[in-house]
């Protein structure tokens, strides 16, 4: 059986895509001087707080964007406020520092028209240690921190809806019960696709739970289960066909190949910096979820629109 031929893709929307693409450079999607930069006074005992967490944010977003150390920032954003002709008081870089331990970053996302396709998988990045090539090069120190990004974005629309940060020796399968449950419950998930890492009970039982198909590749010496719940039922049928069909034409039939959607989206939070600046773990997940904020609104500009030609 010969290898069958990859279609060939052409944008429709080149115009637009590339107005979008140009808009990514600009300051003013990411800044807004109708925001709120000032803290609510919270009603509580003792003094309340300066500045927002919109405004802190608005700070860690110029510093992820632009690969700045804290003091950098607060000069950038100075001069940015300067040249608006703002006259608001920027926030030194230990509030900046203090504040991202315990800031909640809002992520914006439009939403998908009609049920939610989830997409997930899961990367490493670096905290500590030496680059690659000064490690093979010249052994580097032993101590090499990594962090895991778990994400999940929406097919349809590409923007990231869950995303979960944890150590290096937490495994796929377990987090993906959390990613599900960042989804509202009110929003109906019409399938869930990752790879065989999640073809586990816990995996299918909580997509099942959620009233979605799973689209996971059983592992090659997967035995069927006992259909004791839903998600079990599910994956005996999925192993079933992919033994009838063969792995290959399975892939195609259930839509597996859309998952490589989410690991372009993996590499595009590694172009915001191969490695996390912070070095307090509560700081470490507040700047991935800034680059996720950042990527959401990247993708709100505008996509690219495909179709197969040949």
């Amino acid at each position: 059986m010969s290898k069958p031929t990859s279609p060939t893709y052409k944008t429709t929307n080149w115009a637009d895509y590339n107005a979008a693409l140009k808009r990514r450079g600009s300051l003013t999607i990411w800044f807004d001087p109708e925001m709120n930069w000032d803290a609510e006074p919270s009603g509580k005992r003792g003094r309340s707080r300066t500045f927002s967490d919109a405004a802190i944010q608005t700070c860690l977003t110029m510093k992820v964007l632009f690969g700045m150390a804290l003091r950098q920032t607060t000069g950038f954003v100075e001069s940015l406020l300067r040249l608006t002709g703002l006259d608001w008081v920027v926030p030194d870089f230990s509030t900046i520092c203090r504040r991202q331990r315990t800031l909640v970053v809002n992520i914006p996302y439009r939403g998908a028209k009609g049920p939610l396709h989830l997409l997930i998988d899961s990367t490493g990045i670096k905290v500590e240690g030496e680059g690659e090539w000064n490690a093979r090069k010249h052994g580097g120190p032993k101590r090499r921190v990594w962090r895991k990004i778990h994400i999940g974005i929406d097919e349809q629309t590409l923007e990231i809806r869950a995303v979960e940060i944890t150590g290096n020796n937490t495994g796929d399968a377990p987090m993906l019960p959390h990613l599900l449950g960042q989804i509202p419950h009110d929003q109906k998930i019409g399938s869930v696709t990752a790879d065989g890492a999640y073809d586990t009970r816990r995996c299918h039982n909580a997509i099942a739970d959620r009233g979605a198909p799973a689209v996971i590749p059983p592992r090659r010496n997967a035995q069927p289960w006992k259909p004791t719940t839903a998600g079990a039922i599910a994956r005996n049928d999925a192993l079933r066909a992919s033994k009838y069909l063969g792995r290959a034409l399975w892939r195609n039939w259930s839509g597996y190949h859309r998952r490589s959607r989410v690991e372009t989206k993996m590499h595009c939070i590694k172009l915001l910096g191969q490695r996390l600046m912070a070095r307090d773990f509560d700081r470490q997940v507040a700047e991935v979820q800034v680059r996720v904020a950042i990527l959401n609104g990247y993708t709100a500009l505008g996509i690219p629109v495909t179709k197969a030609v040949g």
